[in-house]
């Protein structure tokens, strides 16, 4: 017998065994067809005498991977999820959920609420909502730390973090694990639930587990470290803690109503957002769906550097070969031994085994040539940012590749046209520029020359994910979109120096605001040697204003390199823990005397204002020209790669809660201030300001 319930839901008895399959591709999402699929499939079964227990399970490459975000902000059409849920929970006979792929959100709520999970071994379990400024509202918060304790619960609920079928199984989330098949391992299993006597277990039945009341209170301490200034972790406290006290329907009608408060708050629009514009900004402008990245299985990397070691520990961590060419046997024992010494702190943690250290080296090859490179399917250069030597690297990968391999330039400012011009193949290159350290950070510039063909973009976006990075394409443009509008920040933290303002102050104006770092305690981390070679590259290209503001000279002319001198902007100690440093202000202020600029009273919100507005102004021209394809595509580049904060959406998402027309009389008044040069509004703000529309409309 089969039954069609609402597209979504089919019915299948196997017995006495009654199969819900849920088909809602791509994720099975629980979009009202679900939900109303979902909720008849259990009065069928109830209604039903010979089935005496019933499956949950989907189809396609996952279980429920929790709410469809495309409902988020509209009235809702019953049944709710909490309906659905309290129907399952209410459930006279034996529900089994059977999970596979990702249980999240509203998927493992569903499973909550049925008698008995089973999970196939690869199954990943969660309730990550908190990532999008909510909290379960469905008895996520209320059934979890009755299965697992209220701790284990705080970490999974708090930080939305997703635990693997093996850990649910020993904690209590999951009641058996798929051997083999999980369908047929589901129907055994029922088999054995009937044969015992078709019992239902409620979790919301289920005991408080003992736990130590200072939980909470750690937790709280725990989260306001780990997620400053985000509300909804904060809340999650709240939520298990009530949860460990209150009769479970009190509890779940406060759990509902602090859901539905947090989904209206600012935060959570900023971050929903910000996970639309990350799926948006892996569609690349002018390249259909339909293109086909090309295969990548071994890769050279050209510079046994910094950025090339953590580019190749990037690779290797995919899975892929690696080929690491150097100039000498010295930089390239160098480099592998860097590699070595990042996998034996992973080791040590416990996040790597000694057999996967070994099996990851094993794919190194190191060389100083460039023979034996016709296997290789995708080259990045990561030589030093000087136009000719990375010309050169490129006419010597043209020499040893085969015709089809793509040529990548790790440039961070040069111009990519210039580079793919020095290549016979100048469509098979592109640019992806890593952040420091490659292997850490998330964010990738993929970069588009003018004849870059659609696959070989394809190729770079697929190779950016395959490295668990956030790829965003952009294109021609002194560099590109994140240092772009870091350099006018940099200008601004600078110039405010000259005008009266202490690194001190500015720090903590920016790192109030919710950077992880001020702009100062940054440069002292990077190095100020590093910091002023920067300048000296770009020094042709600045203001003159912005050439005679050589504070960060002045300073390595003083041995004040940052952390690693012990001073810099800032005192460091033996432990590199900052103090303020009153030499760092007579320097800053020698400087001011020289240049004849008078110190005056700088307030905090001038210092936010110039920081912020200045990259903002500079993003509106980077969309004029067309150098970023989206703002959206702005916002993720900000957020996952230089730390503004996610809960305020980004530099564009933040500017139109602003507002245009008073970032653009702002921009007016700080061009009066500081000069029509470094404040001038973008056409784009005129035009959108006078149109009273933001840059998303």
């Amino acid at each position: 017998m089969t039954q069609r319930i609402p597209r979504t839901v089919s019915l299948d008895m196997h017995g006495d065994i009654l199969v819900a399959t849920i088909d809602n591709p791509p994720v099975n999402a629980l979009s009202h067809s679900v939900r109303s699929g979902l909720r008849d499939a259990v009065a069928a079964f109830e209604e039903n005498d010979a089935a005496r227990a019933m499956i949950i399970v989907c189809a396609g490459r996952t279980f429920m991977a929790g709410a469809d975000i495309r409902e988020f902000g509209k009235p809702m059409n019953e049944p709710l999820l909490g309906e659905v849920i309290a129907r399952l929970d209410r459930c006279g006979k034996p529900i089994i959920a059977a999970m596979h792929g990702t249980a999240l959100g509203g998927g493992l709520e569903v499973a909550l609420a049925c008698s008995y999970r089973i999970a196939a071994p690869s199954a990943k379990l969660g309730l990550p909502e908190v990532k999008l400024g909510i909290l379960p509202g469905a008895g996520g918060s209320l059934r979890l730390p009755r299965l697992i304790g209220a701790e284990a619960a705080l970490s999974m609920i708090g930080e939305g973090r997703q635990v693997s079928a093996e850990e649910a199984l020993a904690n209590g989330l999951v009641d058996a694990i798929a051997e083999g098949d999980l369908h047929r391992s589901a129907m055994i299993f029922a088999r054995r639930v009937i044969e015992e006597g078709a019992r239902v277990r409620r979790v919301s039945d289920l005991p408080i587990p003992p736990h130590d009341p200072g939980v909470f209170a750690s937790a709280r301490a725990a989260m306001a470290k780990k997620f400053p200034g985000f509300a909804a972790p904060q809340r999650a406290v709240d939520l298990v803690e009530m949860a460990m006290s209150s009769p479970f329907s009190e509890a779940c009608d406060r759990e509902y109503a602090t859901c539905k408060e947090l989904l209206s708050s600012p935060q959570s629009r900023a971050l929903r957002h910000l996970f639309a514009a990350e799926r948006e900004a892996l569609k690349i402008d002018g390249v259909s769906a339909d293109v086909r990245p090309r295969d990548v299985r071994k890769v050279a990397v050209v510079g046994p550097g910094t950025m090339g070691r953590g580019i190749a520990t990037s690779l290797l961590n995919a899975g892929l070969a690696v080929v690491l060419i150097g100039l000498s046997d010295e930089s390239l024992g160098k480099a592998k031994a860097a590699i070595a010494k990042t996998y034996e702190n992973s080791l040590k943690r416990g996040s790597m085994t000694a057999g996967e250290v070994e099996e990851r080296l094993g794919r190194l090859t190191l060389t100083r040539t460039y023979d034996n490179l016709l296997d290789v399917d995708l080259a990045i250069e990561a030589v030093t940012e000087d136009l000719s030597v990375k010309a050169d690297v490129v006419r010597r990968l043209d020499d040893a590749l085969r015709d089809d391999a793509i040529v990548v330039t790790n440039t961070s400012f040069l111009d990519i046209e210039e580079i793919a011009n020095s290549s016979r193949r100048p469509h098979n290159v592109a640019g992806m520029h890593f952040f420091n350290p490659a292997h850490v950070m998330k964010l990738v510039e993929n970069v588009r020359a003018s004849r870059s063909t659609p696959d070989v973009l394809a190729t770079i976006t697929a190779l950016a994910r395959k490295l668990g990075k956030t790829p965003v394409m952009v294109g021609r443009s002194e560099g590109f979109v994140a240092n772009r509008m870091l350099s006018k920040r940099t200008r601004e933290a600078q110039f405010l120096l000259e005008d009266g303002a202490t690194p001190g102050q500015v720090d903590r104006v920016l790192s109030g605001f919710g950077f992880p770092i001020g702009p100062f305690a940054l440069a002292d981390l990077a190095g100020m040697d590093i910091m002023a070679a920067a300048r000296a590259a770009r020094l042709s290209r600045m203001s003159e204003r912005e050439k005679a503001c050589n504070i960060v000279d002045r300073l390595v002319a003083a041995g004040r390199l940052g952390q690693k001198t012990g001073a810099g902007y800032y005192r460091y100690d033996e432990n590199r823990r900052p103090s303020l440093d009153p030499e760092a202000d007579s320097i800053i202020a020698a400087h001011r005397q020289e240049r004849g600029i008078a110190a005056r009273e700088i307030s905090d919100g001038e210092i936010l204002e110039r920081c912020l507005y200045a990259m903002i102004n500079e993003a509106a021209k980077i969309l004029g020209e067309g150098a970023a394809a989206r703002p959206g595509d702005i916002d993720v580049i900000w957020t996952s790669g230089f730390g503004f904060p996610s809960y305020l959406g980004g530099p564009m998402f933040y500017a139109d809660q602003i507002g245009l027309r008073n970032i653009k009389a702002a921009l007016e008044r700080y061009s009066a201030l500081v000069g029509r040069e470094y404040f001038q509004p973008a056409p784009l703000i005129e035009q959108l300001a006078a149109e009273g529309k933001g840059f998303y409309g």
